[in-house]
């Protein structure tokens, strides 16, 4: 990913993200980020047949997706799946398998096609898990895009021919698009730290998933999200700019580490949600939304400071549209991030210099001092930084007269 933030550029292997996002789909897009070239139509067929025979996860991760609590946040469950991938496929792992194991191109290849296809369905049953239901594995309908199978897999009640509205799965292939890279992000650059390791791609993988679901970091969305809901109408819009100035409350989906203008992919996204508010009905939250950024846009302090609204501002409205909860928005985020991941880990093996990332630290703490026996310390020490909750029902417990 090439980004210029202050011209609000953003292009994956030199190609615009405008262009792809209106010209492109997600897997084409997959390939491009990996192996650095669009494909052709060979290539394409190929790599997009493998990768849907891989959307079939194995049984044995499927099962242990079940004992999850009904209301286990489905991040947690994603995390937890993605590494269990690497304890079925010990073929694949450095440790068992030896160092040299991704050498060999085909093998690192088949983890990758596993990968972006099992992530689609690991997340389709974490929602299903959620919502109480069975799982629906992927379809037998072979001319399904990614993210129709997805669609498909989260929705499908009893009929097999189902198939999901294509333009609903066209703004989700979209979005995708715009989440699948963004240079060395936190996640991606926890994917690039945990390869040098020697690590198995899937534990790679799961901790780099594990960084995502960080509000700071995947989470950006929902809290987009919440701050619309907590404005609650246009009316409170003034009061809300008047308490961001005095920083008694943050803004969130306006401004970016590295953009310092439009956020490139915004503009995209504004252009989706007008198409999926078209078919499933106007979110309410959009005119608080618009209402924000448009006072927002024409304020000096935000213009002083380059606030420009950013990808999460309005892709949230999108999801909760689109009728998925908010706290499966990250996910949303891990299904095609794993594609950026996927292509800096492939691209860290083939570095010569990939040695093990080993940053050095300031050291600011005591210098050398001699060891004092426990009987010689000061015994005027607070416990204070060593408290921790005590829920009412360990006080319960442990208000007997015996210990239980």
């Amino acid at each position: 990913t090439y980004i210029d933030g202050p011209n609000g550029v953003l292009t994956y292997r030199g190609y615009p993200i405008e262009e792809l996002a209106t010209k492109s789909n997600f897997l084409e897009v997959a390939y491009l980020l990996i192996y650095g070239e669009l494909p052709t139509k060979s290539q394409f067929n190929f790599w997009s047949s493998r990768i849907m025979k891989h959307t079939y996860i194995h049984q044995d991760v499927a099962e242990m997706m079940k004992s999850f609590r009904y209301d286990a946040h489905p991040m947690g469950m994603l995390i937890t799946a993605l590494s269990a991938l690497g304890t079925v496929h010990p073929e694949a792992n450095p440790a068992l398998s030896g160092q040299t194991v991704y050498d060999d191109i085909r093998v690192r290849n088949k983890q990758i096609n596993r990968a972006i296809g099992s992530v689609g369905t690991i997340a389709a049953f974490a929602y299903r898990h959620r919502q109480g239901r069975p799982y629906v594995y992927p379809s037998h309908n072979s001319q399904l895009s990614y993210a129709e199978n997805f669609l498909y897999m989260i929705d499908r009640y009893s009929n097999s021919n189902y198939k999901p509205n294509p333009e609903l799965a066209k703004a989700l292939d979209v979005l995708f698009i715009l989440h699948a890279d963004h240079e060395l992000n936190c996640s991606t650059s926890g994917m690039r730290h945990l390869t040098s390791s020697g690590v198995d791609v899937y534990t790679s993988l799961a901790g780099a998933a594990g960084a995502l679901y960080g509000p700071r970091h995947g989470g950006a969305n929902e809290a987009v999200l919440r701050m619309l809901l907590s404005i609650g109408d246009k009316s409170n819009i003034p009061a809300f700019i008047e308490k961001v100035k005095k920083k008694q409350v943050k803004l969130m989906g306006f401004g970016h580490r590295v953009y310092k203008n439009y956020d490139p992919r915004a503009k995209i996204v504004r252009k989706v949600a007008d198409k999926v508010f078209n078919i499933l009905g106007r979110e309410p939250l959009i005119e608080v939304a618009e209402a924000l950024e448009k006072a927002a846009l024409s304020d000096p302090y935000f213009i002083k400071r380059k606030l420009y609204p950013n990808v999460d501002f309005y892709s949230g409205l999108i999801y909760k549209a689109l009728g998925f909860p908010t706290d499966f928005f990250p996910v949303l985020f891990a299904i095609p991030r794993t594609v950026g991941w996927l292509a800096h880990w492939n691209e860290f093996l083939d570095d010569p210099e990939n040695r093990i990332v080993r940053p050095r630290q300031v050291y600011k703490g005591s210098k050398s001092r001699p060891f004092v026996p426990m009987h010689l310390r000061s015994s005027n020490g607070s416990n204070d930084r060593l408290e921790s909750k005590v829920s009412s029902e360990t006080k319960r417990r442990f208000s007997a007269s015996t210990n239980p």
